[in-house]
């Protein structure tokens, strides 16, 4: 802490990435925590050009992100981690075996057991672990998962998700013009997986925290169609969840002309609701005999149901609010639990895990010939 602000250092998410300057803008939002140290890049003239750019002093600017651990681990309330899949785990291990809090980019490791480590050495040592499964944060996201819980829909027996992409369709001449894409083909970055493990993972994981229900199994349709492309870029996954519900998601980066698709619709026997997140401030509720009801951000209707989609939404009714604020929205889940040291309103260790043995198990059942296969 300095001078009663809250201080963080940033492994990577330099000049050129995508989601670095998501981070700093969300945690800016709030003025939730100051940057002061860092390593962004493995390139010496990049870091210390960001270092520049981001007002860090050269003395805490580090060449490699474990002279970044040993130098500010006791000094900054925490570590962000926007590097590449395949540092996850082992900044992530390293930061939170030196005492640091941790705040680390999805998926959270290549692997459930690696992630599973890291939950449990943040709970061993005391540590606050977070994971940006950045439509969480939505304050209409959050109205739909306490609209669910409160029993407004009645048993849920059906979820249709969609995330879909069209960047791998971004080709000219056999090279991509999507620069923040290319790097997700290659498997000694990325891991054994591309779609499911990049995007995949956050309809998994808004298809559990909106229905409060657990995917128990499910049956995965993997494909690679972009050309040079050696991992999946496309999936059809259908999932069997706890309470007899079933749900389906289609996952892709070859959706032409999609731009960031996330549709969500949740089936209930009383009503459905649809949730779109290019248009992320409302949410629609349907019945089988009366009109359809739309509930709009901060909207009086919506206090009742979800005090908390009241309490994350910053602008007045009819303001459009999005992704940097649905992820400083977790930052403040995050942030509040540096101070009390509990579980907070925010995705941690546990879906990050969740995430990861879905992975695994949508690479399994595509490997055995679409097979139905246990979490």
């Amino acid at each position: 802490m300095k001078n009663g602000r809250l201080t963080y250092a940033m492994a990577g998410g330099g000049i050129g990435s995508f989601i670095g300057p998501i981070h700093r803008a969300a945690l800016r939002l709030d003025n939730t925590a100051d940057l002061v140290a860092g390593c962004f890049s493995r390139s010496a003239k990049d870091n210390a050009a960001a270092a520049k750019e981001f007002g860090i002093a050269p003395e805490r600017t580090y060449s490699d992100w474990r002279a970044l651990v040993a130098a500010e681990a006791g000094k900054v309330d925490f570590l962000v981690v926007c590097t590449t899949n395949e540092t996850h785990y082992e900044i992530a291990k390293a930061a939170l075996e030196a005492g640091m809090d941790v705040f680390c980019e999805k998926p959270l490791s290549l692997t459930a057991s690696e992630a599973a480590d890291l939950a449990a050495i943040a709970r061993r040592r005391r540590r606050i672990l977070g994971i940006p499964f950045t439509y969480t944060g939505y304050p209409m996201v959050r109205f739909a998962a306490d609209l669910v819980k409160r029993g407004d829909l009645g048993k849920i027996d059906k979820v249709v998700m969609e995330y879909v992409q069209g960047s791998f369709r971004k080709i000219d001449f056999g090279k991509p013009l999507d620069k923040h894409n290319t790097w997700k083909m290659n498997p000694a970055i990325s891991g054994p997986s591309c779609v499911v493990a990049d995007i995949g993972v956050h309809a998994f994981t808004l298809i559990e925290t909106v229905t409060g229900l657990e995917v128990k199994e499910l049956l995965a349709d993997l494909s690679s169609f972009a050309p040079g492309n050696r991992l999946d870029d496309d999936a059809s996954i259908l999932m069997h969840l706890s309470g007899g519900a079933k749900a389906a998601l289609v996952t892709s980066k070859i959706a032409t002309g999609e731009e960031n698709g996330v549709r969500m619709r949740v089936y209930g026997s009383k009503a459905s609701l649809f949730w779109d997140q290019e248009s992320p401030n409302q949410v629609v509720v349907r019945y089988p005999l009366a009109p359809d009801q739309i509930y709009r951000r901060k909207a009086p209707s919506v206090a009742p149901v979800s005090p908390r989609s009241i309490a994350v939404s910053r602008f007045p009714a009819g303001h459009p609010e999005g992704f940097v604020e649905a992820l400083a929205n977790i930052y403040l889940g995050f942030v509040k639990s540096l101070s009390t040291r509990k579980a907070g309103d925010f995705p941690s260790g546990r879906e990050g895990v969740r995430s990861m043995k879905f992975v695994e198990a949508a690479l399994k059942s595509a490997k055995n010939g679409n097979k139905w296969t246990r979490l």
